[in-house]
């Protein structure tokens, strides 16, 4: 084993509407599209599906695969929430005002801290095809409420 410290590189995610999460990630979150394609013959990729590489600056941060049957079951083992980082909290509360003009729901009301007394914290959402996302800052939400006071918010979104 190397010395070397792993970071996530990115986020695969499949989806049941590439054009449909194309949309959602690149023209409300705001991705850049960087390549996209089809995937055939590849091991563990149905045949013939779309896929999409998102990030922001030429780096990759989100793979959208075109192979979902149906919709994200969170009660399914696997990824339970996809959180982006924000610099600072008003950055993530102008994502909020973004995404409700788009109608997008959310789980909590505004920024909620990610424990009661917590300075980080964020919103908490659904993308079309119900894959919770969170949008969170470091600092900036120590003065708002949580919904949940014994155990971090994410965990109950």
């Amino acid at each position: 084993m190397s010395s070397t410290t792993l970071r996530t590189g990115h986020v695969g995610v499949n989806v049941t509407d590439l054009d449909r999460s194309l949309a959602f990630y690149r023209d409300v979150i705001g991705f850049e599209v960087l390549a996209e394609g089809k995937a055939d013959g590849a091991e563990g990729v149905a045949a013939g599906s779309r896929f999409a590489y998102l990030g922001r600056d030429g780096a990759l941060t989100l793979t959208l695969w075109q192979q979902a049957a149906d919709a994200y079951d969170g009660g399914r083992a696997g990824l339970h929430h996809l959180a982006f980082e924000a610099d600072t909290i008003d950055e993530v509360r102008a994502y909020e005002r973004e995404l409700r003009a788009h109608g997008v729901e959310f789980a909590y009301d505004g920024v909620v801290p990610h424990g009661e007394g917590a300075a980080s914290g964020g919103i908490f959402f659904h993308d079309p095809d119900g894959t919770r996302l969170e949008i969170f800052a470091r600092a900036g939400a120590e003065t708002a409420k949580a919904p949940v006071e014994s155990a971090p918010t994410c965990g109950f979104f």
